[in-house]
């Protein structure tokens, strides 16, 4: 999962530089997606151990990265919609697009980072 998790960290650093640039450069929190992606990053670095405690450790806050990326991308998401709607004009489409796109991500990764977590457990590994 370690390599799993050092792939995602390099597509939300693309996706967040994407989103940033798209913007014309003029919208900082358009980093977002690569922030969560650079602390997923290192938490992936240092989940490259022999030691199994300390890789379980790590990846358990990566899971909890992912989640908290998830829930953030997919609430900011919905409220930017809705508050577009609510004033009458049209969604932030690159904006929209950006925040959806690091949720399904995260999603994405955390489904795959608890479907390894309980193979462990059955296999006995953990």
């Amino acid at each position: 999962m370690v390599k799993v998790t050092l792939v995602f960290a390099v597509l939300l650093i693309a996706l967040g530089l994407v989103g940033y640039l798209g913007t014309g450069s003029l919208h900082p929190t358009a980093l977002i997606p690569s922030w969560i992606g650079i602390a997923l990053g290192f938490g992936g670095l240092l989940a490259i151990s022999p030691n199994e405690s300390r890789r379980r450790l790590f990846m358990h806050i990566n899971v909890t990265i992912g989640v908290i990326g998830f829930l953030g991308g997919f609430v900011e998401a919905v409220r930017g919609y809705l508050h577009a709607q609510a004033v009458g004009l049209a969604p932030d489409r690159i904006a929209l697009t950006d925040k959806l796109a690091m949720s399904a991500l995260m999603l994405f990764y955390v489904v795959l980072c608890v479907r390894s977590f309980v193979q462990a457990r059955r296999s006995g590994k953990v």
